[in-house]
C-alpha cells in the first residue's frame, strides 16, 4: 500500500504526470494549473446531451455501499441525498433515477417523482458508449520546440501556445497515419513531438508593464492594454535589455526542456529541429546565426568552400565576361588564373598589363564598380566591422550576418538543430531593415544545415527570403501541395481560365497576323503562280505559329517550376514555401489577413511539410509523392 501511494503515471504523450495518491494531473515540460484526477465508478445522465457524468469518489462509495446492502438484503427503493440535495432511488439493479435537487429549502418539499424528470443512474463502465483513445504511439523519432509570436495568444481564439501545440501536434498524429501508413506498419515510424516555448511571460514579469502602465493614457483603455501586451514586443526585442532578457528566455528555456526530454525518454536516440512563429522565427534566427559549430566542422566548411571558389571561380568569371560580350577575353583570363574574388580586386593597371585593350577595360571597370556598392549580407566578418568594411566598399562586397543586430550576448544551445522551420516570418524585413541587401549563396547557418521558410500569401507579418539569395532572378515561391494530393479546386479554376485567356489570345493574334499579311500582300498578277507555294508555307506557319504558343502555359500557371540555385541557407533546397488559400479566403484578402497570420496550427499541408521533411532525413518517404512537391 505504501508503495502504491507515490504511483506517478505518466500520460498524454509523457506531456502530464499523473499523481495517483493525491489524484492530481501536472503538467511536465510548461507551467499550467494542477487539473482533478476522478476514479469514475458511478455516473448519471447530462441534461442537454446524454453523455455519462461521473459522481465524485465521496459519494460514489456511498453510492457503492448502498448498492451492495441493498442486494445482499434484497432491499430496493433506498434513497440517497448528495452533497447537492441532490436525490438518487435506488429502485431496483436496473432502474436507479437521480432527481434534480429542491428549489426551496422550507419544510413543504415536495416528493421526489414531482421534482422534474429524473435521469438515469448507472453503476460501472460497462455498455458506456464512449470512445476512450488508444493513446499516442510510445515511439518518438524526433523532437521540435516551437516558440511563439508577440503576445500571450498565438490564434484567433485567444489561445496559449500550449494549446496551439496541442493542436499542431493533434494534426501531426492524423497525417501521419494518413501518409506514412506503410513506414507505420513497418514499425519504421513513431510520432513526432513538439513541445511549447513560452518567452513572453518571463519578459512581462521583469516589471516593465507595472512601468508601462504609469505612462500609458487612460482613454481607449482595452487599445492600449491590448498594444502593451503584444505589438510593444517587437519593440522590446530592439532594445538591447530586454532583447537579452528574451534571448536568454528562449535559449535557457529550450535547453532545460531537452535535458527534461531526455530524463524522462532516455531511450531518444532522433534528431532535434525547432520551428518559430511570427517574432519567434526572428528570434530563433538571431540565436541560429550567432551559434558557434566546431572547429572541424569550421575546417571542413572553409575548405569545401574554397574548393568551391577555386573550382567555379573562373567559370563565374568566363560568365561574367559573357555577359559583358567580352567573351574573346577567356582565355587571357584562364591564363593568369582569375578567378571572381581576384577579378574584384582588379585595378585599371592590372587590366592594362593583362593586355586588355581600353574599351573592354572601362567596360570591366564599370562593371566591378556597380557590384562593388551593393551591400550583401555573409558570415566573412564579425558584425561590429561594419564601418570598416563600408570604408574599403571597394573590396567589401559582402555584409555580415549579424549586421544591424541589436547587442547582446546570445547563447549557446546544447544540440544542433536538424531543421529551422519559420511561420509567418518577417525575418527577410528585418534583415533589410538592418541594412542587408543580400545573402550570400555561399552562407548557411553554422549549426543547422536546414531552413523552411512557410507562409500564407495573404499573411500581412510574413516576408521571402530567396529574392535576397538571387536579386537579379524573379522566380515565384514553392507551392505546397494540398495535403490529400491535388490542387484547391478555386486555384484550378483559375489556372485553366488563365490558360483558356492565353489560348484565346494566341488564336486572335495568329488569325489577326494572316489577314494582315493577306491584306498587305503585293497585288501583282505575274507573282501570283510563282508565290501561291509561298503563301501556302505562311499560311501554314502563322497557323502552326500560335499553336506552339498556346501549349506552353504562362509562368505564372507552369506547375513545373525550373531548378534554381537558391544558395546553402538550406542545402541547396528551395526555402520558400507558400500555402494554398482556401476557396473562400480568395474573395477578399484584407478580410482575411490576420486568420492568414494564424492559420498555420491548424493547416494540415503545413505540418505535413514539416513530418516529410523531418522524416526525409531518416530515410522515411511519403506513401505517395505529392504532386509538386519537391
Amino acid at each position: 500500500g505504501k508503495d502504491q501511494d507515490d504511483v506517478v503515471v505518466p500520460t498524454s504523450g509523457g506531456r502530464y504526470d499523473v499523481h495517483l495518491r493525491a489524484r492530481q494531473r501536472v503538467a511536465v515540460y510548461w507551467e499550467e494549473e494542477v487539473s482533478e484526477v476522478r476514479r469514475c465508478t458511478w455516473f448519471y445522465k447530462g441534461d442537454k446531451d446524454n453523455k455519462y457524468i461521473p459522481y465524485s469518489e465521496s459519494f460514489s462509495e456511498e453510492l457503492e455501499e448502498a448498492y451492495m446492502i441493498a442486494v445482499t438484503l434484497d432491499e430496493w427503493k433506498k434513497k440517497l441525498e448528495s452533497p447537492n440535495r441532490e436525490v438518487i432511488i435506488l429502485h431496483n439493479p436496473k432502474l436507479m433515477v437521480h432527481y434534480h435537487p429542491v428549489a426551496s429549502s422550507d419544510d413543504w418539499v415536495s416528493t421526489p417523482t414531482e421534482q422534474g424528470r429524473p435521469r438515469t443512474v448507472k453503476r460501472g463502465v460497462e455498455n458506456i458508449a464512449v470512445e476512450i483513445p488508444s493513446g499516442e504511439p510510445l515511439q518518438i523519432d524526433h523532437l521540435v520546440f516551437v516558440v511563439h509570436g508577440i503576445g500571450p495568444a498565438c490564434d484567433i481564439r485567444f489561445r496559449s501556445i500550449v494549446q496551439c501545440v496541442n493542436d499542431f501536434r493533434n494534426v501531426s498524429l492524423s497525417m501521419l497515419q494518413a501518409h506514412f501508413k506503410k513506414a507505420q506498419e513497418q514499425q519504421q515510424v513513431g510520432r513526432v513531438e513538439f513541445l511549447p516555448v513560452n518567452w513572453h511571460s518571463s519578459l512581462h514579469s521583469t516589471g516593465v508593464d507595472v512601468d508601462l502602465e504609469r505612462i500609458t493614457l487612460p482613454s481607449i483603455n482595452r487599445l492600449r492594454h491590448f498594444i502593451n501586451d503584444t505589438i510593444l514586443d517587437v519593440f522590446f526585442y530592439n532594445s538591447s535589455t530586454y532583447c537579452q532578457t528574451i534571448v536568454d528566455t528562449v535559449a535557457s528555456e529550450m535547453n532545460r526542456l531537452h535535458q527534461l526530454f531526455l530524463q524522462r525518454n532516455p531511450q531518444f536516440r532522433g534528431g532535434v529541429s525547432i520551428a518559430g512563429h511570427s517574432l519567434g522565427s526572428l528570434i530563433l534566427f538571431d540565436l541560429l546565426t550567432n551559434q558557434k559549430a566546431d572547429p572541424e566542422e569550421d575546417e571542413r566548411r572553409a575548405q569545401g568552400s574554397r574548393t568551391t571558389s577555386a573550382m567555379g571561380g573562373i567559370e563565374e568569371v568566363k560568365e561574367i565576361l559573357k555577359k559583358l560580350e567580352l567573351s574573346e577575353y577567356c582565355d587571357v583570363f584562364e591564363k593568369e588564373k582569375m578567378d571572381r574574388q581576384a577579378l574584384f580586386l582588379c585595378t585599371e593597371t592590372n587590366l592594362k598589363e593583362m593586355g586588355i585593350p581600353l574599351g573592354p577595360r572601362m567596360k570591366i571597370l564599370h562593371y566591378l564598380s556597380s557590384k562593388r556598392e551593393m551591400k550583401v549580407w555573409s558570415p566573412s566578418q564579425p558584425w561590429d566591422s561594419a564601418e570598416s568594411c563600408t570604408e574599403s566598399a571597394r573590396n567589401c562586397q559582402y555584409r555580415d550576418v549579424g549586421l544591424g543586430q541589436v547587442s547582446a550576448n546570445y547563447p549557446q544551445l546544447n544540440y544542433k538543430p536538424t531543421i529551422f522551420f519559420a511561420f509567418g516570418s518577417p525575418i527577410g524585413m528585418f534583415l533589410t531593415v538592418r541594412g542587408v541587401k543580400r545573402i550570400d549563396p555561399n552562407y548557411s547557418l553554422p549549426t543547422c544545415k536546414g531552413f523552411f521558410n512557410i507562409f500564407h500569401p495573404f499573411d500581412p507579418v510574413a516576408y521571402r527570403i530567396e529574392p535576397m539569395i538571387v536579386p537579379d532572378l524573379e522566380f515565384e515561391p514553392m507551392l505546397l501541395p494540398h495535403h490529400k494530393g491535388r490542387k484547391r479546386m478555386h486555384l484550378e479554376l483559375k489556372e485553366g481560365l488563365t490558360r483558356m485567356s492565353v489560348d484565346l489570345k494566341n488564336n486572335l493574334l495568329g488569325s489577326l497576323r494572316v489577314a494582315w499579311q493577306s491584306f498587305t500582300r503585293a497585288p501583282v498578277p505575274a507573282l501570283e503562280a510563282g508565290s501561291a507555294e509561298a503563301e501556302a508555307e505562311a499560311e501554314a506557319s502563322t497557323e502552326k505559329q500560335p499553336e506552339t504558343k498556346a501549349e506552353e502555359p504562362p509562368a505564372a500557371v507552369k506547375e513545373e517550376t525550373p531548378l534554381i540555385n537558391v544558395g546553402r541557407l538550406n542545402g541547396g533546397n528551395r526555402i520558400d514555401y507558400v500555402l494554398q488559400e482556401k476557396p473562400i479566403e480568395s474573395f477578399n484578402e484584407y478580410l482575411f489577413a490576420l486568420q492568414g497570420h494564424l492559420c498555420y496550427w491548424e493547416s494540415e499541408d503545413t505540418v505535413l511539410l514539416v513530418l516529410k521533411e523531418i522524416y526525409q532525413t531518416q530515410g522515411i518517404t511519403l506513401d505517395q509523392p505529392l504532386p509538386g512537391s519537391q
